[in-house]
């Protein structure tokens, strides 16, 4: 291959690459969700009453110049507490003596596996 073969290669990889990545980004975080809502859905993690808790998790990914970013998480108050627990009173006065339901820590793991795949698959459909 002559350099500026190589050149032109690495041009096109260029314009290729944060696209692939954002897909990739994405889809990571997608099943990131499905994965931390599974884990949601009763013991060891919290159990399911009304299913509220657990459709609130969303994935929120932003485009960069050359990859992306992807924030995974719930607006709901009572997700760090479900987390990791909570023993004391609140700022409205209620006592909890709650222990902890991990269902986001036992997720990433898989979720920087994925990532990792899904970087992998990025790079490789770029350099064809």
């Amino acid at each position: 291959m002559t350099p500026d073969e190589v050149a032109e290669r690495l041009e096109r990889a260029a314009t290729k690459i944060g696209p692939a990545i954002q897909k990739g980004v994405q889809h990571a975080g997608v099943l990131g969700v499905a994965r931390i809502r599974g884990n949601a859905s009763g013991r060891p993690g919290p159990n399911v009453i009304t299913g509220a808790y657990r459709n609130s998790w969303r994935p929120e990914t932003h485009a960069l110049p050359h990859g992306a970013l992807c924030t995974i998480g719930t607006e709901l108050p009572y997700g760090r507490r479900l987390e990791f627990g909570f023993t004391g009173t609140d700022s409205l006065g209620r006592s909890y003596a709650q222990p902890p339901f991990a269902h986001v820590q036992p997720a990433l793991g898989y979720i920087g596996s994925t990532l990792l795949a899904q970087m992998r698959l990025a790079v490789s459909e770029v350099l064809l």
